[in-house]
């Protein structure tokens, strides 16, 4: 009884690393992560400090969470830095 049904392996593969990740959100993230580092924080530090969930700081900086305004501005005032900052580079990846 020791085997994972086939079903729960094609879930675990294919159908959750499929999903297109917006390229908005991936530069945000990267923007976030670089920011970050700069400051030799880690994900834990910095979620710490925002007031929010090391997991969805991870998110955010894979691009796979769709970060709000609020939790953004957050992290930006977390890092000593104008939220505007982790949007450069953005508008040139517009989704077709």
């Amino acid at each position: 009884m020791g085997t994972h049904s086939p079903l729960i392996g094609y879930l675990n593969t294919s159908i959750f690393t499929s999903v297109k990740k917006n390229k908005i959100l991936v530069q945000i993230g990267e923007n976030i992560r670089v920011a970050r580092l700069k400051q030799n924080l880690s994900q834990e530090q910095l979620s710490f400090k925002a007031g929010l969930d090391r997991s969805y700081v991870g998110g955010v900086e894979r691009g796979e969470r769709n970060i709000a305004a609020v939790n953004l501005i957050k992290i930006a005032e977390a890092l000593n830095i104008k939220p505007a900052l982790l949007l450069n580079d953005v508008s040139s990846h517009k989704e077709k």
